[in-house]
């Protein structure tokens, strides 16, 4: 379609050539002509306009000519977009995921299946959220001196305990807050507990950490469920707004440890990291004397009200009752509530020392069917007890327990101990601590009276085969020192050494000396 266009300026040329021959033989002619000179000018002028349209029109043509094969081309495309739609749309109708689809169907159902399996775990893991969980394994090995000779299982000893503990907050309703706490044991080894009692001593089980579980042999590791009790926290006042409470009642009911809601204390609390000896960790009444009267394993049934008052914070109190199963029925699910124990704490946070923490609490006991001496016969049995720790420094920690018996024949009537505890960042092993300790445990009039009687030896049921008459008088007096090495984080060595004198009461008896080394792993 350009050809007439182009044979037209093909056309033209010549003939401008020619005009131009012609004016120039004119010009040479007749010079003076400017006539001829002007006319020259325009003919060459409309010619280069003739020039520019011509190549106007020729790309006009050209883009006419591609809009008219755009309508051809668009309909292929289209075309192909709807099989290929198609096919996706098939591809997709299917759960399966296959090669021969198109690559969009199987990438979208692969991100898809992706992004389940992510929010599959992601619902797991909100499930979970504020999961707190902890383990820990301790060994401890002893070596006692001064015991009488031929004192059954008097030699060196070693033992093992592991514990692992979770607690997993529940979904709030509405702004009572709730968890479920458990509380794994595994031990074997029952250390120098044993014969330290078979020679009558009062409270100083020289191995708080030694564990096996009830009715195991000395050849068996047998986990036991020790701890499993749920908590509720409840903002008051009732109907309250929640974030302006500075008061809260706290329930708790299931199996526990009762140490770890009275007679709490921070400096001698922890027999895995801090004194080993039973009558230092808690009150030796409670414990050694068997006034809480706990099941094979060490713990019992309860239900605890607590009531928590932070309107001066840091300066705080808490009131709280509880009331357990006690005695060896009522520990273990049996008859839990025919003779329970009653106990009530309150305890108080304050600063001393230039706005040093000190943490005070005062408590009492009571039980229907406490054992007298004989072991047999039953009567009410009550008695009350403090226990403080107070820090002095930075450092520095003071603490001390009292107890009394009210009411009750028992072996020892009052307890009292007293140390401290020191940070190593004093020279420089902040991570490090020292602690020390003394204690009296006194001989009960009717023991006195009564008499005691101790075994050397005993066979192989437990029966005792040699044993010992003497009259108790005074107290029962011990003393530790400890030093606990951190290696690392998660890994502690405890060099220790323990003085017991007058077991029982008895002034006959020679100082015992123990040496002992604990190891500790906590995650």
């Amino acid at each position: 379609m350009s050809a007439p266009h182009t044979s037209l300026t093909t056309r033209l040329r010549p003939l401008a050539l020619a005009c131009a021959a012609l004016v120039a033989a004119q010009v040479e002619a007749a010079p003076a002509k400017d006539e001829t000179l002007r006319l020259l000018e325009k003919m060459n002028a409309r010619l280069e306009q003739l020039e520019k349209r011509n190549a106007e029109l020729e790309r006009q043509i050209k883009a006419n000519a591609q809009q008219a094969a755009a309508p051809v081309a668009l309909e292929e495309r289209l075309k192909t977009l709807e099989e290929t739609q198609a096919r996706v749309v098939k591809g997709l109708d299917s759960d399966n995921i296959s090669e021969n689809e198109p690559e969009l169907t199987y990438r979208l159902k692969a991100i898809e299946k992706d992004s389940l399996a992510v929010k599959k775990a992601a619902k797991k893991i909100d499930a979970l959220d504020g999961l707190k969980a902890g383990m820990s394994l301790t060994t401890v090995a002893q070596r006692p001196s001064g015991l009488p000779k031929g004192t059954e299982n008097g030699n060196s000893q070693l033992n093992y305990r592991a514990d692992v503990t979770v607690e997993l907050p529940l979904t709030p309703i509405g702004d009572t807050e709730h968890k479920v706490f458990a509380h794994v044991r595994i031990g074997q080894g029952q250390g120098l507990n044993a014969p330290m009692s078979a020679l009558g001593a009062f409270g100083s089980a020289p191995n708080a950490v030694a564990f096996r579980a009830s009715g195991a042999s000395p050849d068996d590791s047998v986990a036991i469920l020790g701890q499993a009790y749920y908590q509720a926290s409840i903002p008051l006042p009732f109907g309250g707004f929640k974030p302006r409470s500075r008061e809260k009642l706290e329930l708790t009911f299931g199996k526990m440890d009762l140490f770890g809601f009275f007679d709490q204390n921070v400096a001698a609390g922890d027999e895995g990291r801090q004194f080993l000896n039973s009558a230092f960790v808690h009150n030796p009444l409670l414990d050694a004397g068997g006034q809480i009267g706990v099941d094979a394993n060490g713990f019992q049934p309860g239900f605890i009200a607590s009531y928590l008052n932070e309107q001066r914070k840091p300066e705080t109190w808490r009131l709280s009752l509880g009331v357990f199963g006690s005695g060896p029925k009522g520990s273990n699910y049996q008859r839990s509530l025919t003779s329970p124990l009653i106990m009530a704490q309150a305890e108080t946070s304050l600063k001393f020392f230039g706005g040093l923490t000190g943490n005070y609490r005062v408590y009492t006991w009571q039980r229907s069917k406490g054992l007298e001496l004989d072991g047999v016969t039953t009567a009410k049995h009550a008695g009350w007890g403090l226990s403080a720790d107070q820090k002095v420094g930075d450092g520095i920690t003071l603490f001390g327990r009292y107890g009394q018996q009210i009411s009750g024949a028992v072996r020892f009537d009052r307890a009292i101990t007293l140390g401290s505890e020191f940070n190593g960042s004093y020279w420089s092993r902040g991570g490090d601590s020292l602690g020390i300790a003394f204690g009296m445990m006194r001989a009960s009039s009717e023991f006195s009276a009564n008499g005691g009687t101790g075994c050397l030896q005993a066979d192989a049921d437990g029966n005792c085969i040699n044993s010992f008459s003497y009259s108790p008088s005074g107290s029962e007096k011990l003393a530790e020192l400890y030093y606990r090495y951190r290696i690392s984080k998660q890994f502690e060595l405890s060099p220790n050494f323990q003085y017991i004198t007058r077991l029982g009461g008895n002034t006959d008896a020679s100082g015992v000396k123990i040496l002992g080394l604990r190891a500790q792993l906590a995650f």
